[in-house]
Order: C-alpha cells, then structure tokens, then sequence
C-alpha cells in the first residue's frame, strides 16, 4: 500500500500485506469476508487476529447478514524500525498457524461453527505466542 493511502503515522508500519495472505490461505481465501490493515494507534501486543464470524439466528430484528459468516482478519500495525524483523517471524511461524486455524475451523462440527471464535497472536518480548480468546 503506498504511503500516500496508507493512513497510518510514519513510525507505524503493517508487518504483513495482502498478498502474504492469499498466499497464505490460497483457496480458503474465498472465505475470508474482511481484511482489515487496522490504523489504531496500538493494538497493545497483538499483531494479528483472525475471527470466525458464526451465523446468529435472527431474534428481535438483530442477526447477522449470510454474507458476513466466514473468517475476517485484523493485520495490527507495528513499530516501523520493527517491520522487518516481525515481518519475518510472521511469515515462518503465524501464517503457517492461520492456515492451520482456517482450514481446521472450515472441518470443525456444526456446533464449533455455530459459534463465535477469535485467535490472536501476541509478541511479547521478541516471542510470538497464539491462542484462542473469548
């Protein structure tokens, strides 16, 4: 993304960009149905997220549209100096994990699927940990 569309601070960079994750998740990117580059100013550790959007049944006129079910993904901003070095960790560790994560959350049981579910991964101190969070 250039800088001039980039909206974000010159000492903040994204460590990762489309590209990297369509060739990441190649044919389960159909069923990715946002991803976001976030422009906040910190995301605190976390430095990407993926959410599994489950269909809610429709009560009391709220619900979710049948075209927002699917994953969405939140590339969080990073300290410029830092890009490259997240950047390479990412690619060998996190996406590997993503697409792990999607491909067995498009296998999962109706009830998994039925369901919210966020996972995130934190670097804290040059160490890159993931989990599931509520």
């Amino acid at each position: 993304m250039s800088a001039r569309n980039r909206r974000l601070s010159r000492h903040r960079a994204w460590p990762l960009t489309t590209t990297d994750i369509n060739e990441c998740l190649g044919a389960h990117m159909a069923r990715v149905t946002d991803l976001r580059f976030l422009t906040g100013h910190d995301s605190g550790t976390i430095v990407l997220g993926v959410e599994w959007v489950a269909p809610e049944p429709f009560n009391y006129g709220r619900g979710i549209h049948p075209d927002m079910v699917g994953f969405q993904i939140d590339v969080h901003p990073v300290r410029a100096a830092e890009r490259a070095a997240i950047r390479a960790l990412l690619k060998a560790h996190a996406l590997p994990q993503l697409h792990e994560w999607v491909t067995q959350a498009i296998a999962a049981a109706e009830t998994w699927r039925q369901t919210p579910h966020r996972h995130y991964w934190r670097l804290t101190d040059g160490h890159l940990t993931h989990r599931d969070e509520a």
